[in-house]
């Protein structure tokens, strides 16, 4: 039936998305595709096979955002990191530089 197999990608996702790291830097992300992911499950309990594959889907592409929010934020401040770090050695070798 695709619709179930459709929640188990859904839920794949959103495991994997689920992460400590996903948790802390893109919340609400998570929280809309777990959201859909309990909406798709129960859509399928009552038969809505439509609707719970549209859900499905939905929850599968919104753990997708979160994941990279996530990554986004990760490669943000890994950037403001090396450029913290370019300016301390850049002002420690001005300092060293005799005049």
């Amino acid at each position: 039936m695709p619709s179930r197999k459709t929640t188990k990608a859904a839920l794949d996702a959103v495991q994997r998305a689920g992460t400590t790291t996903t948790a802390e830097t893109a919340a609400a992300e998570l929280r809309v595709a777990t959201d859909k992911l309990a909406a798709a499950r129960s859509a399928l309990s009552a038969g809505d096979h439509d609707r719970a594959r549209r859900l499905a889907e939905q929850a599968e592409l919104d753990a997708q955002v979160a994941q990279l929010h996530a990554q986004a934020t990760r490669s943000t401040l890994a950037a403001q990191e090396t450029q913290d770090a370019a300016r301390v050695l850049r002002e420690e070798i001005a300092r060293k530089t005799p005049r």
